[in-house]
């Protein structure tokens, strides 16, 4: 159980609040509501190319991260297809400098045209390096354009290719720090054994003298239901055949999540479960398998991906996830297979929750979901899913015409 206090100042921002009476060090947590989604489809890995650029000084901070190391803090950031996170641990006593800092590239970011061109090279090297140059590395590129055909879930953060962040002028970067980077688009959430009011306080005093700003229109499209199969065949220079399905499911606010994510379990969570005791174990057609789903907060996708052993074709491969699939369609899961995963699922909630970055992190992701209480909720909702739920969801999920196969061919 995660105790908050919420607020929401003048000019929008979201604050939440934890006190942890046990750590020495308070997290400071910043989540803007930004990520690959909201890019224009031309102009795409601006979300993460901010990633960069937020670290790269203000008009009156030059260098971020050495006021972080003289408060004995450390810093770092991600993004997503959702949101981007910027997040700073430090002892309780300097928040304030966290706060300081936060608050001054929200407003104040010196985006000049020589810092741009260093963070363009470093993100288009990161595309090379990660995408396009390493073996596998555009796989999970093709499987979301084979998914999705109009929502942005269609790239990846990366971006669609390098050449819309080379392309990139200065003009449209400053027009997407501004329409993003603004108070009612964040969330800032603390956990520190500090007073909630006194934190509340904090926030106020560095944040709300900061102007809102006009939000950018959102002309995010919905993704239209799947009515047939699709299929690729990509040929690539790499040790081993791959064959991915793709399975179009519910968000992460919709009760299919949690039976999703349990059934990824049953199926991936380890050697004992059902994909790498049955098709690595046992019948040697895979040297690797897993199943999972994206997590992504609009509609998203539940994935079977495994690594061909040189003997077997991707026909057989594809047999053998029908073969699991129809298993989880027609068969109630054992009730030891369903316990182990919600108790799996609840020590590793409850063991998260000792870790202060954790409390502040999770407290600003489901304030951004919409529904902050959820946060307390969700073991309950993994300990509610029951065998029944489990062959509904897998025969209103796993139908071939919400299928997208994704033959990744080892080239001779």
């Amino acid at each position: 159980m995660i105790e908050y206090k919420k607020k929401i100042l003048a000019n929008g921002l979201t604050v939440v609040v934890n006190r942890d009476p046990v750590s020495k060090l308070a997290a400071v947590n910043i989540l803007y509501r930004v990520g690959a989604r909201n890019e224009n489809p031309e102009r795409t890995g601006f979300a993460h190319l901010f990633e960069h650029l937020m670290f790269r000084g203000t008009r009156r901070i030059p260098n971020f991260d050495l006021p972080v190391q003289m408060a004995c803090g450390d810093n770092n950031a991600f993004t997503n297809n959702d949101y981007t996170d910027f997040y700073i641990t430090l002892p309780k006593d300097n928040v304030e400098t966290a706060l300081w800092l936060e608050s001054d590239r929200m407003e104040g970011l010196d985006i000049t045209p020589e810092k741009l061109e260093t963070e363009k090279r470093v993100v288009i090297e990161e595309f090379r390096q990660r995408y396009l140059n390493q073996p596998y590395g555009d796989q999970p590129m093709l499987l979301r354009a084979l998914a999705y055909k109009v929502h942005p879930y269609r790239w990846a953060t990366i971006g669609l290719t390098p050449e819309h962040i080379a392309q990139a002028t200065l003009d449209e970067v400053q027009a997407f720090y501004r329409a993003h980077y603004r108070p009612s688009n964040a969330i800032l959430s603390i956990s520190a054994d500090i007073d909630e009011e006194k934190m509340l306080d904090l926030a106020e005093k560095w944040f709300e003298p900061l102007a809102n700003r006009p939000a950018a229109p959102d002309h995010i499209r919905q993704e239209p239901v799947q009515t047939a199969p699709r299929r690729e065949v990509a040929e690539r220079d790499v040790p081993a055949t791959t064959v991915s399905q793709a399975f179009h499911m519910g968000g992460r606010t919709s009760p299919d999540f949690y039976i999703a994510d349990l059934v990824s379990d049953l199926l991936a969570g380890g050697d004992s479960a059902r994909l790498y005791t049955h098709l690595v174990k046992e019948q040697r057609l895979f040297s690797s398998v897993n199943a999972y789903i994206s997590g992504d907060v609009d509609p998203g996708l539940f994935v079977f991906t495994g690594q061909l052993l040189p003997e077997t074709t991707p026909e057989q491969a594809e047999a053998a996830f029908r073969a699991e699939i129809e298993a989880l369609r027609t068969r109630p899961a054992t009730d030891y297979e369903v316990e182990k995963v919600k108790n799996k699922f609840e020590a590793n909630t409850l063991f998260g929750e000792l870790n202060v970055m954790n409390k502040a992190m999770n407290l600003g992701f489901y304030e951004m979901l919409g529904d902050l209480p959820l946060v307390n909720r969700e073991v309950a909702a993994y300990r509610a899913v029951t065998t029944d739920d489990i062959i509904d969801f897998s025969r209103r999920t796993f139908r071939p015409e919400n299928c997208s196969t994704l033959i990744y061919k080892a080239s001779k």
